[in-house]
């Protein structure tokens, strides 16, 4: 249940129903003063009944939401229950002759009363459910409206990060472009000391060979010719 309060209005309905679903049998089998008595008996217990169900209600409308539909479902239940045990108690007397409708006279504006109550009870119930139904539309819609706007976020936060990627892809590529462009300059550079090397030794092979051919001129002139 949700509340103290109502668990306690619905052990008095219990009690209450308790002792009028027994008064329908008594007044069939009962005669004179006595179903006089059992009929005022019924009616007072049966307005009782009444307003402990309208105390209900009102529990109902201040119960939180996870709990109205269980306690609206019982409500519809005892008022069923409740009319119905107010037409057996009718039936239970149909030749009550004069004394019958001397109580009833008593007890008929009061009897119509509890009728047209139960009537706008039933109506309000209804309207409680169409509520309870429009605060669970709310609700999804607004939990709708939350997953919505905290996948926009997620969205939002994916965009960023992927243009922060994105930057993070341009700066390595412009890293490659200028790697590659310096490893295009030093293969210049190795080509250019390549050729460097290459006319050094050939500039060095001829000297060698100017310096060998003198030297052998120098020889022969000194030893051989005379």
């Amino acid at each position: 249940m949700s509340s103290e309060e109502f668990e306690k209005l619905h052990e008095m309905y219990r009690s209450l129903y308790e002792e009028l679903k027994l008064m329908p049998d008594k007044a069939q089998k009962s005669h004179g003063e006595e179903r006089k008595r059992l009929v005022r008996t019924f009616d007072e217990r049966h307005g009782e009944a009444e307003e402990v169900l309208q105390g209900m209600e009102e529990e109902l409308r201040i119960a939180p939401l996870s709990y109205r539909n269980s306690m609206s479902t019982k409500l519809r239940m005892y008022r069923r229950d409740l009319g119905k045990l107010q037409r057996d108690m009718k039936n239970s007397a149909p030749g009550f002759g004069s004394s019958y409708n001397t109580v009833q006279g008593n007890h008929g504006i009061y009897s119509s009363q509890n009728q047209h109550s139960t009537h706008l009870q039933s109506q309000r119930a209804l309207l409680l459910e169409g509520t309870d139904a429009l605060n669970n539309a709310s609700q999804s819609i607004e939990r709708s409206q939350r997953i919505a706007a905290e996948t926009e976020q997620i969205g939002t936060d994916i965009i960023e990060e992927l243009g922060e990627q994105r930057e993070q892809l341009d700066r390595t590529r412009n890293r490659l472009a200028n790697t590659g462009e310096n490893l295009s300059r030093s293969r210049k550079i190795l080509r250019a000391m390549s050729r460097r090397l290459v006319t050094n030794k050939l500039l060095l092979g001829i000297i060698i060979l100017m310096e060998l051919a003198i030297l052998g001129a120098v020889i022969y002139l000194k030893f051989f010719r005379k």
